[in-house]
């Protein structure tokens, strides 16, 4: 039997309901020939079983008043003959209700026996389309527009693929590959170069910048290839989720699988993508600009502030991303039972909770300010100075003349600036404030799961919690080892991966330990 099929059949001997393949009834003995029905103890039928016309064929009434279960079953508008021999169709809803004779049972009222069908062709029985549901938030009303299903998993995939483009992004950037590519060209970039003379044209382009002039004077065209390839595979990953978002949103959209209320968010996080890959380029012609090339103690490399806006967008759509996407599916759930809502309740309930999930979400906000001021640290290499942990030379501080210093209070072109500047322009008090973030996350992540073991939680709650405090632990080792071994491109790029995974561990926690609704209407 089809998933989602509930069958309601009527023989001479007995009447039977079956709402899925796990779980089969049987519901009661036909007496009398319709005229009534025993009273089964477990006598009952799916609450949605009431099609919207009323019943004309006395026996069939006769038999629905007596099922207490379907009381506001309106019955079928079709004579008895029509009924039992031609099979009809009528919709309510959207479900579709089928109606077919089967000539292998017996006759009932010198008819032949029938099976009444509903099947759902989707996992919400609603046709997989949105609407709008009327929840209780702990006694305050609030409407939502559930998206369908299938949206939420098409958000959870983009919000995965994001993940691997934050990864690659990191893998450009560790292995200087970000600036091999010159040009912004969105559509024609698409394509590799092939030929030996589309490379030769490419190199020609390269060796005209700072970069190929200061640091790659000697790379060869193998090691170009390379570097080119890096940077042409994070633009078109990049490419590619844009064409994975837009071309399912518009046909979500354009079925009615996306409320009408909600495409403004869709459309909103489409448009962040598109300019994720306008910030992406930002970034990259800050380490283009010739005058790099013409200031002895420049480095050509692009700038750390445009580095960690275009991590903390990334950052920034992965989140909007997985929650819009675990939202969706979790009201879903809800609505189609198929979440354990009254025991998640019975777990939430204590008063310790909200504290405990405001807690959660503090951290995750401080775990996300930590990974952009790791986007300083790679923008400023400044993980290549004071190669040693805990110590930072003589002491855990560096001298404060070192951390607080005037040669950092200026501009690339020499001018006097604020002292501050040292905040985001010194390597080694970038790296400072790195590390007392870091180790800020790593008590608060040991505390909060020490904190939340005790507490009764449910066994998904459990297994987020032990996720961050593990993602924790694992992303200051990474984080020392990448400092110690002098930032090498394996384990800092573990290092970045692991601190996407800490921060998904940290949402879905947080999301675990919110109190779900009641349904007040569908």
């Amino acid at each position: 039997m089809l998933k989602g099929l509930q069958k309601l059949s009527f023989s001479n001997k007995s009447i039977f309901a079956r709402s899925n393949i796990k779980n089969p009834f049987i519901y009661g003995t036909k007496v009398a020939g319709f005229a009534s029905i025993t009273n089964h103890k477990n006598f009952r039928l799916p609450s949605d079983f009431s099609p919207k016309l009323a019943t004309q064929h006395k026996s069939i009434g006769n038999l629905y008043s007596k099922i207490p279960a379907i009381k506001n079953y309106k019955g079928i508008d079709f004579s008895s003959n029509r009924f039992f021999t031609l099979g009809t169709r009528i919709t309510k809803e959207n479900s579709v209700y089928k109606y077919d004779t089967n000539t292998a049972n017996s006759v009932i009222l010198g008819k032949r026996s029938f099976s009444v069908s509903r099947i759902n062709n989707t996992e919400n029985g609603n046709n997989g389309l949105a609407r709008e549901v009327m929840f209780d938030y702990d006694g305050k009303t609030k409407k939502e527009y559930v998206n369908s299903k299938a949206v939420g998993y098409w958000l959870l995939y983009c919000s995965s693929m994001c993940f691997g483009i934050i990864v690659w992004g990191g893998l450009t950037r560790l292995t200087e590959s970000g600036l091999s590519i010159v040009e912004w060209a969105p559509i024609s970039g698409v394509k590799l170069p092939t030929t030996e003379t589309e490379w030769e044209i490419e190199f020609e382009k390269y060796k005209s910048f700072p970069e190929y002039q200061k640091v790659h004077i000697d790379i060869s065209m193998e090691d170009f290839k390379k570097i080119y390839f890096m940077e042409w595979f994070h633009r078109n990953i990049g490419r590619l989720l844009g064409l994975v978002f837009v071309i399912p949103a518009a046909y979500f959209i354009s079925k009615g699988k996306v409320h009408k209320k909600n495409i403004a968010k869709v459309v909103g996080l489409g448009s962040l993508i598109g300019a994720q890959g306008a910030i992406g380029w930002f970034m990259v012609s800050s380490g283009l600009e010739k005058d790099l090339g013409e200031i002895p103690e420049a480095i050509p490399r692009v700038s750390q502030y445009r580095l960690t806006a275009h991590l903390g967008m990334a950052y920034l759509l992965y989140v909007m991303l997985f929650m819009y996407g675990s939202k969706t599916i979790r009201l879903n759930k809800l609505l189609t039972n198929k979440i354990k809502a009254n025991k998640i309740r019975e777990v939430l309930k204590n008063p310790r909770m909200k504290s405990y999930r405001n807690g959660v979400l503090h951290m995750t906000i401080a775990t996300l300010i930590t990974c952009l001021s790791g986007g300083m640290v790679a923008g400023l290499d400044a993980g290549l100075v004071y190669n040693e942990f805990p110590m930072m030379g003589n002491g855990i501080i560096p001298p404060k003349e070192e951390i607080w210093s005037e040669n950092y209070a200026e501009d690339i072109h020499g001018n006097p600036q604020p002292m501050w500047y040292n905040l985001f322009e010194n390597p080694t008090t970038v790296q400072l404030i790195h590390r007392g973030l870091a180790t800020a996350i790593l008590f608060g992540v040991s505390y909060s799961w020490w904190i939340g073991r005790r507490m009764k939680l449910n066994r998904a709650n459990r297994i987020l919690l032990n996720g961050t405090f593990i993602f924790g632990l694992s992303q200051v080792a990474l984080g020392i080892l990448t400092l110690v071994n002098y930032v090498p491109v394996s384990l800092a790029s573990a290092h970045q991966a692991n601190s996407v995974m800490l921060v998904a561990t940290l949402l879905g926690l947080h999301s675990s330990l919110k109190q779900l609704p009641r349904v007040i209407s569908k």
